[in-house]
């Protein structure tokens, strides 16, 4: 069970629609998990003023802080009547992805849910440097919210890796899928698993006249076929839901996301340190680049944040 039960929610002051904020209440209130809404904010101006006492410019940074408490209040207001358990905090900070990261830490959360920017030509989701440092360096999952409903009866798509039989490999497999499950519990959604397969080397076909490309090909997909299945069988997912299609992990996902008009992609990513491509590696974050809806990233157990020995 992955339950929630404390959420950090990373809100953006730049934006009226607060996607984030959304999400996450309606998180909270499928399992009465406590909100807290997170903002850091930074001025360079108010440590250049070098005229003030630091008396004055501490002063004039908390009269900011609290102007933004309150601006935070004014979001809440449509959700007071949940009777949830939601409180504020706001950090002044110049580098929003440590304080975000720290707070998850020191408070014991159990995920970060911030909005991302959807490009309006590409209709594609647009992610800041502060998104992918959450992404490779929180050690909580990291949902990432794009502007839709999730609907009852959705569709959650886990990108699971089972080109090897490590054992890191395969717990972050059960990990990322009972995420998901726990999620479809709530959500009445199907969770359906996806796995890409390299194709045929194109220079052994060449070097090689006598290799059968298609035998080779057909074995590959055989393997991982049953090795989805096995994952599928092992957490009680419907045989239809699984998905294994030739190509790259950064290909396959997100096309098979748009095909399914999935409401959320989960899938796991170490950053660049820890055990090297864990599920797909840092193909990971061509992934993310692709994907145009809602993203949970899982890190695999035992990982540690590289903030946490700053």
């Amino acid at each position: 069970m992955k339950d929630y039960q404390k959420i950090l929610v990373v809100v953006d002051p730049t934006t009226e629609n607060q996607v984030a904020l959304a999400r996450a209440i309606t998180l909270a209130s499928k399992s009465n998990a406590h909100v807290t809404v997170f903002l850091s904010i930074f001025d360079f101006s108010y440590e250049m003023t070098s005229i003030l006492s630091s008396q004055e410019r501490e002063a004039m940074r908390q009269g900011v802080i609290d102007q933004r408490v309150a601006w935070i209040q004014d979001l809440l207001a449509p959700y007071n009547h949940l009777g949830l358990n939601i409180d504020t905090q706001v950090i002044w900070h110049n580098r929003p992805f440590e304080s975000i990261i720290n707070h998850a830490i020191a408070g014991q959360y159990d995920l970060i849910v911030k909005g991302t920017h959807a490009h309006d030509k590409l209709k594609a989701v647009i992610f800041t440097p502060t998104d992918w440092h959450l992404m490779r360096k929180a050690p909580v999952p990291v949902l990432m919210v794009k502007d839709h409903d999730w609907p009852e009866t959705g569709k959650i798509l886990c990108a699971v890796n089972v080109a090897t039989e490590d054992t890191d490999h395969q717990m972050l497999n059960g990990k990322i899928i009972e995420h998901a499950k726990d999620l479809a519990g709530k959500f009445a959604a199907e969770v359906h698993l996806v796995n890409g397969f390299p194709g045929t080397p194109v220079n052994l076909a060449i070097e090689l006249p006598d290799f059968d490309a298609q035998t080779y090909n057909d074995t590959i997909r055989l393997q991982h076929e049953q090795r989805v299945q096995y994952l599928a069988d092992a957490y009680g997912i419907d045989k239809q839901h699984c998905h294994v299609k030739e190509g790259l992990p950064e290909d396959v996902i997100p096309e098979l996301a748009e095909q399914l008009d999935a409401e959320l992609v989960i899938l796991g990513t170490v950053g660049r340190t820890g055990f090297s491509a864990a599920l797909i590696g840092n193909t990971a974050e061509h992934v993310i680049d692709s994907i145009n809806c809602d993203l949970l990233a899982i890190k695999p157990d035992g990982y540690k944040s590289p903030l946490e020995d700053a």
